[in-house]
């Protein structure tokens, strides 16, 4: 078996843990170097050209809170950008070793490790080694513009269609070329209709990874019964229907980005699973008899509260830890009211080009009141009403009756429907839709946009509300 052409040191005080780790790994790399002080790591740098390091959190005797490694940590990146560093702690801390990633850190292992994933964590570092190689030769993408996050200026461009001038969007934006610089893990968080797709489609765009396949996946409609194969893929005959093989998500992102959109939808069977493969960094088809390497970013997304989902036993804190190492939190449209006008602008010309229609102005009374407007359904709302307003009116200029303003407050804002339900007012007609539409407003506003707990109080799966919310653009 050829050796990978690398030069690992191995950083332990445990001179077993040196031994072990040597045996191990000088059979899979060309060089392989020990040092149980880190100090003479340090020394040695000088001298040897070290690609990754695999490096212990504690030295200092009956220390176990890391500090040592995240120091160690810093030294290296500051001394070598170029380097990976894998740590390695025998206590199970998940913050302090997060804290290590956002530090820099590749990835960390626990002890006493399994050879086989050891193994697969530092293959799996070589890509980043070489990735900040390249990093230093071409630029991460096109040289932007001195004032590109100048406050007095929007923000858009055709590839990704982001509207902002809002400072709020303006700080996200700066967050999301700061976490595209690098290939950790993103969590996305929003309500419904802010842009979360658009957000992760930006990160992809911005990466190094951009040249690969950037693969979005709706967890929310995919019944449990088809995750695996979904994910996972399948060999042909491992079940009924299966009368061809066919490739997960994870291997059709190889190289690229995985988009794992409503999360927090997962169950907890399911959640293990998944955590299971970005663990190994490996798939198993169903029915394969072995697993497959994957090397994918992954990005995810959700409208509900994982951290109150953590602490309700109903989501995993290891897979929240492994998918959290950067959080981007999407303001609602109510809360970037100056982004308003530019986005009702932008839109007028998209769906005006979609459906070969004139492109229309808006009136000074008409602005003024979708400027008012509180959008509980967001830029998805937005957009889809002045989609409607083109295609209906017959005036040259859109008035505020196009955009059914008055109408629109009444039957869309969650605060009415509180007020509804918490008097049990009788409905004004008898309209099923509209009946249920309100009724699901009310359970995702009770429960903070939780899916899970919303559908267990209307009495229907998660996959049935995901299909109303659809339906009725919520």
């Amino acid at each position: 078996m050829a050796k990978t052409k690398a030069c690992i040191a191995i950083i332990d005080d445990d001179d077993d843990i040196l031994t072990a780790a040597e045996l191990l790994l000088k059979r899979h790399f060309e060089r392989v170097l020990c040092f149980n002080n880190p100090q003479t790591m340090a020394d040695a740098m000088e001298s040897e050209k070290i690609n990754i390091f695999l490096l212990d959190m504690n030295f200092a005797l009956g220390v176990n809170d890391g500090e040592e490694g995240l120091k160690w940590l810093q030294y290296i990146l500051k001394k070598d950008e170029q380097a990976a560093v894998v740590l390695m702690t025998a206590y199970g801390n998940i913050e302090t070793s997060v804290s290590a990633i956002k530090l820099g850190a590749a990835d960390f292992v626990l002890k006493p490790w399994q050879n086989d994933k050891l193994l697969a964590t530092l293959n799996a570092a070589i890509p980043l080694h070489q990735r900040r190689q390249s990093k230093e030769r071409q630029p991460l993408t096109e040289p932007l513009p001195k004032d590109f996050f100048d406050s007095s200026q929007d923000f858009s461009h055709d590839n990704s269609h982001i509207i902002a001038k809002d400072q709020s969007m303006l700080k996200l934006l700066r967050l999301t070329q700061k976490a595209a610089a690098s290939d950790v893990n993103v969590l996305i968080l929003g309500e419904n209709g802010t842009g979360k797709e658009v957000i992760a489609n930006e990160l992809h765009r911005l990466s190094l990874r951009s040249k690969k396949p950037l693969i979005s996946v709706d967890l929310g409609a995919i019944p449990e019964t088809l995750f695996e194969s979904e994910l996972f893929g399948h060999k042909k005959g491992a079940f009924t229907d299966a009368q061809a093989s066919r490739v997960g998500r994870f291997q059709a992102a190889e190289g690229g980005t995985l988009f794992l959109d409503e999360i927090g939808n997962l169950s907890l069977p399911l959640q293990a699973k998944l955590l299971r493969v970005l663990e190994q960094r490996e798939v198993t088809p169903l029915g394969a008899d072995r697993p497959i390497p994957v090397n994918v970013r992954l990005i995810c997304a959700t409208n509900s509260s994982l951290h109150a989902s953590v602490n309700e036993g109903l989501f995993r804190p290891d897979l929240f830890y492994r998918i959290n190492t950067v959080q981007l939190s999407l303001p609602p449209l109510r809360e970037r009211m100056l982004d308003v006008p530019l986005l009702l602008d932008f839109f007028i010309t998209r769906h005006s080009k979609q459906h070969n229609l004139p492109s229309k102005e808006i009136d000074k009374t008409a602005l003024q009141q979708l400027c008012k407007y509180e959008w509980p359904g967001n830029v998805r709302e937005l957009s889809h009403s002045v989609e409607r307003a083109l295609i209906l009116s017959d005036s040259e200029v859109l008035t505020e009756s196009d955009f059914l303003i008055s109408d629109a407050s009444s039957r869309f804002n969650p605060k009415a429907v509180q007020q509804d339900f918490s008097r049990n007012e009788i409905f004004d007609d008898c309209n099923l839709e509209r009946i249920e539409k309100i009724t699901i407003e009310h359970a995702l506003k009770k429960y903070g946009g939780n899916i899970s707990h919303a559908a267990q109080e209307l009495g229907i799966t998660r996959t049935s509300l995901y299909r109303r919310i659809k339906k009725y653009q919520l």
